[in-house]
């Protein structure tokens, strides 16, 4: 069923999504409207993305013979999911085409690589270094200074596997909760930036080689939670400016075909530097389903398909706020207030910090 690389898929095609979490569900919700099906992969049961369609492959990543019939069944392959293994990435790729590629997903999955590939681009992060044994962490802990922090260089989020090293933080203890990291995902050290606000800028690029940005958000977050996303971000329009051409070089820069996401911190001499890139649709760009003319689920399904990408424009001002474990109970409440939509998710298990859905408030201009 495989297409040619530079062909639109037909209404009827099927996006093999592998992850079938909220992204998943929304990306296929998108698809739906544009008439396309979508096969979703994950090793969770009855998960958000499989509620919305038919298709559906409960396996573990790694199964290489679910993973045969499932590349059999689509006509692309796109990812929902941070984490996917390499392999099966490029297991995939090599029976379907996959959009973005591989080699897309293994930059961005690894803060290292992904920091490394932003400064080769003319691109400034945090200053950041490399943690491989006890002494070195020692040693680059002297050079960033204090505060500074140790993160995991994968599988982290939400605050996950990150390890703030103040003036009195003992370095063995840290080394010796984080040794075996080290020699698994890998560690990396980053400097502290005295930010004053972190925004993030969503960008989609079509197999055309065409570019869309959304406007900068700005990101407020609870114990490293994103708790809301101001649309637009309270910035100047140089350093919103400066924001979106950093998106549109950094697809440009990686061959992307479909969602990149870009966090960013803003100093306080407004500079601007990357934080953290997401080659998917992403939390910050939830509020485009209700105030944009093309939301970033339908961008990116119009992406992986080779279809023209739509417009970005904004229609409202807006507020996302995200809905967190047990708060699910009373999200209902939120819908009385008229300029409010209200999305969730389908998970059954209301986790503390776990996101179980999110409301968009909308603002009229001048409001």
């Amino acid at each position: 069923m495989a297409t040619t690389p530079r062909e639109a898929l037909p209404p009827g095609a099927t996006i093999g999504i592998l992850g079938n979490g909220q992204l998943g569900r929304m990306a296929a919700m998108a698809a739906a409207a544009l008439g396309y099906r979508c096969h979703v992969y994950g090793p969770e049961a009855d998960a958000p993305a499989a509620q919305v369609t038919s298709l559906a492959t409960v396996a573990p990543y790694d199964d290489r013979a679910a993973l045969k019939r499932f590349a059999d069944a689509v006509d692309v392959v796109t990812f929902e999911f941070e984490n996917v293994p390499a392999r099966t990435a490029e297991f995939l790729a090599a029976r379907v085409p996959a959009r973005p590629r591989p080699e897309v997903l293994h930059v961005c999955q690894n803060r290292l690589r992904e920091k490394d590939f932003c400064l080769a681009a003319g691109v400034k992060t945090a200053p950041y270094e490399e943690i491989t044994d006890a002494r070195n962490l020692a040693d680059a802990v002297a050079r960033l200074g204090r505060p500074c922090i140790l993160k995991t260089a994968e599988l982290g989020y939400d605050g996950k596997g990150q390890t703030r090293i103040e003036r009195t933080t003992d370095l063995t203890r840290v080394w010796a909760d984080q040794a075996r990291a080290a020699a698994t995902v890998g560690l990396v050290l980053e400097g502290f930036v005295d930010f004053r606000q972190e925004i993030s800028v969503i960008v989609a690029r079509g197999l055309d080689g065409a570019r869309q940005t959304y406007v900068p958000v700005e990101n407020q977050h609870t114990a490293h939670i994103l708790d809301q996303t101001i649309v637009p971000a309270r910035v100047s329009p140089r350093v919103a400016d400066r924001a979106e051409g950093i998106a549109r070089h950094l697809a440009e820069d990686i061959d992307l075909v479909g969602l990149l996401a870009i966090e960013m911190f803003v100093t306080g001499d407004d500079e601007v530097l990357v934080n953290e890139l997401a080659r998917r649709p992403h939390n910050s760009g939830h509020w485009t389903l209700d105030a944009c003319v093309t939301s970033q689920f339908e961008q990116f399904i119009r992406a992986v398909a080779g279809l023209p990408l739509g417009a970005t424009d904004r229609l409202a001002d807006a507020v996302m706020t995200n809905i967190l474990g047990a708060d699910v109970a009373e999200a209902q409440g939120a819908l009385a207030d008229p300029q409010v939509k209200l999305h969730l998710y389908g998970k059954t298990e209301a986790r503390p910090g776990r996101k179980m859905g999110h409301t968009t408030r909308l603002i009229r201009r001048g409001d």
